[in-house]
């Protein structure tokens, strides 16, 4: 082929880094824009938070105000009494050319301006104690020899969150060291002491194994205790179902012996490790508000949520002294300062109008609940404010508004629509609303089936199938209505 030249006419969409470092942005929830902004303030020298600026002039403004005491403090201290002659000088507008310092006088005294005592300390919550931790502090408190110590301490570490040795014995043994020479039988007699433990049951293989040993704990004399025995050991799937019909005739007693002891087992507690999880507790800030305003719902940004990020002066009044290579970094981090502001503005101008939209959709949510909810879909909030369907994923993903009915993630506003009788449609939201309306009002001793749910839905004029009110009531995690009607 012979070489030649072409002119050729295309368009390519080019993501610039500003638009990349904003969409990247626009995608992380609060906690993680925050972490994201540290690390990038650490980095350049030209961002700084707004608490940083005001904690820094707090400190300039009490600095100065130490070292050179105000005309009042001069003239209350000229005023003492107890300063004889000397008072005389002050009244006369004599004074010392070099500063005052105050706190020599008072060095020794706990209440003096410049000590800190222990109120100066900010209360700090202990960590809280792991199930590890509290079994180890009393396997350290027994009469265990070294060899069943090392043996217990290895099956502590291999409880789960909820206290159980989930992998089961021969992984424990499989660790051991092999100059030990423990058997099976050795290890599961020093997980035997190990439930004796609190709290009680820890260290069992199942939940029938975590039962039984809380209930040996009980006195002997405990009425039902040995029948409550007996329904652990052999019919704990019955029990799990509440049929005590077909309970008292396997056991051969009463129906009233059998209630009284299920009603001890249920005293039991399944998960014995789970009250030590030290899991952290997270609490959702929300990043928008919805309120009402008279006869509309009005959405504000929440200010606490909003990253406060500025320019550090400081260092902006350098660039111009700055020469050569300096100038040009300095510069560079400017501008890059500046695209992130600003694509902080953008994030935040973008949520507050998708918010709005939202709110606007699903008022009818707000005024009235669940049951007023509107099918929504992430198109139609696009179209209405001139955004792509992928914008406004980012946007409702890990953001949270609060409203008078409480706090909500963004997407929870989307929901499926099923078709209506005129014509309309019900969104998910509102038919699991109004199926765990129906169940709530249901006769305990006749449950709604499944079928007679559909029905009654129907009649509503809502167009729904047996199988989705089943898959919608197992969402919910509602029981079927042949398991609510042996619960009742």
């Amino acid at each position: 082929m012979k070489p030649a030249l072409q002119f050729r006419l295309h368009q390519q969409l080019t993501l610039t880094p500003q638009l990349q470092q904003a969409i990247r942005l626009l995608q992380l929830s609060q906690l993680e824009l925050e972490a994201e902004l540290r690390q990038i303030a650490e980095s350049n020298p030209l961002l700084e938070f707004a608490e940083e600026i005001e904690d820094e002039e707090t400190v300039d403004r009490e600095s100065a105000e130490s070292e050179y005491p105000s005309a009042e403090s001069i003239a209350d201290a000229g005023s003492s009494p107890n300063d004889g002659d000397d008072g005389g000088e002050w009244a006369d507008g004599v004074v010392a050319e070099s500063p005052i310092d105050f706190s020599s006088s008072s060095a020794g005294s706990s209440g003096s301006v410049g000590s800190r005592g222990d109120d100066d300390f900010e209360p700090q919550n202990a960590a809280p104690e792991t199930l590890q931790q509290h079994l180890l502090w009393q396997l350290n408190m027994a009469s265990f020899n070294p060899r069943q110590h090392l043996i217990a301490t290895v099956l502590i570490d291999f409880l789960n969150a909820d206290g159980y040795l989930s992998e089961g014995l021969d992984a424990v043994l499989a660790v051991l060291p092999a100059d030990l020479k423990a058997g099976l039988d050795e290890v599961d007699a020093v997980r035997r002491r190990l439930q004796g433990f609190d709290p009680a049951g820890v260290g069992s293989l199942d939940l029938r194994d975590c039962l039984r040993v809380q209930l040996e704990q009980f006195d002997p004399g405990t009425p039902q205790r040995e029948l409550a025995l007996r329904m652990v050991d052999s019919e704990l799937e019955l029990l799990a179902r509440n049929d005590i019909a077909r309970l008292a005739r396997r056991l051969r007693v009463s129906e009233d012996e059998v209630a009284a002891a299920a009603i001890l087992i249920r005293s039991l507690d399944p998960r014995p490790g789970a009250a030590l999880d030290a899991t952290p507790v997270e609490y959702v800030a929300p990043d928008v508000y919805a309120l009402r305003d008279g006869s509309r719902w009005r959405v504000s940004l929440n200010p606490d949520a909003q990253p406060r990020l500025g320019l550090n002066q400081h260092y902006c009044g350098l660039i111009a002294q700055a020469r050569g290579e300096d100038a040009s970094w300095m510069r560079g981090q400017l501008q890059e300062a500046r695209w992130l502001i600003k694509s902080l503005e953008s994030r935040a101008e973008t949520l507050l109008k998708v918010a709005e939209a939202i709110v606007r959709r699903q008022s009818a949510f707000l005024d009235y609940g669940p049951e007023a909810m509107h099918p929504l879909v992430l198109r139609e909030v696009a179209e209405e404010v001139g955004m792509h369907e992928s914008t406004i994923s980012r946007v409702t993903t890990r953001k949270y508004i609060h409203t008078p009915r409480g706090t909500f993630e963004l997407k929870y506003f989307f929901s499926s629509g099923v078709s209506t009788e005129d014509g309309g449609s019900a969104s998910a939201t509102a038919i699991q609303a109004m199926l765990r309306k129906l169940i709530d009002a249901e006769d305990a001793r006749r449950p709604l089936s499944d079928q007679a749910i559909a029905e009654e839905l129907q009649r509503k004029g809502i167009q729904v199938a047996r199988r989705t009110v089943a898959k919608y009531r197992e969402g919910l995690r509602i029981p079927s209505s042949s398991e609510r009607q042996r619960a009742s």
